[in-house]
């Protein structure tokens, strides 16, 4: 029982590990778009 809560506590972690990494690649990918693209001045 314990081992089993253990494995699933470890991989619920790793998850949420690994959707921060992901939102933050994300976040610096769009920061990056915005900052060397040309402003629209139409």
């Amino acid at each position: 029982m314990w081992k089993k809560l253990l494995i699933l506590s470890t991989l619920v972690a790793a998850g949420v590990v690994v959707a921060r990494k992901v939102k933050a690649a994300n976040d610096e990918r769009a920061l990056w778009h915005e900052a060397t693209t040309a402003p629209d001045l139409r």
